[in-house]
């Protein structure tokens, strides 16, 4: 599998992350909906990935730079058909090795509470992240988890 910077503009991506939304507005609160839309995404603070297998698209993932010190992942999504395949491992350990690059001290990222997000906790747990409180402009609502991870 490969994984490059996207432009957010081929349909495969574009699909895969309106279903991305979709979901994440069906399994959350609009109150603790955090998911950003492809206009979110191309914001030049943040770094978007695809993962390919051969052309067949397995997932993305997305860095933004809260500051020079803290990052913040988003949009992380492997399709369907790729699931359990390591897809999302893979994807987290390039975003964190960037985010080490970048020089940040710090990588944070906020998920959803219920059942729904329970396998997405248990991945950014095996890869040393904790649970944490609200970052960046993120406040306490209860249907919110947020996680974090020094990277010192």
């Amino acid at each position: 599998m490969r994984i490059v910077v996207d432009d957010l503009t081929g349909p495969p991506v574009i699909a895969l992350l309106e279903a991305h939304l979709a979901e994440m507005i069906a399994s959350s609160p609009a109150c603790s909906m955090h998911a950003l839309d492809l206009d979110g995404l191309r914001m030049p603070e943040i770094t978007f990935w695809s993962v390919w297998d051969g052309t067949e698209l397995a997932g993305c993932g997305a860095l933004k730079e809260l500051d020079t010190t803290h990052g913040e992942i988003k949009s992380m999504r492997t399709v369907d058909a790729f699931r359990g395949r390591g897809v999302a491992g893979l994807l987290l350990r390039h975003i964190i090795n960037e985010a080490v690059a970048r020089g940040y001290e710090r990588l944070s990222l906020e998920t959803g509470a219920g059942a729904f997000y329970l396998p997405a906790v248990r991945l950014y747990e095996r890869h040393g992240f904790e649970l944490c409180g609200p970052f960046a402009h993120y406040t306490e609502d209860g249907d919110s988890v947020f996680m974090t991870r020094s990277l010192r």
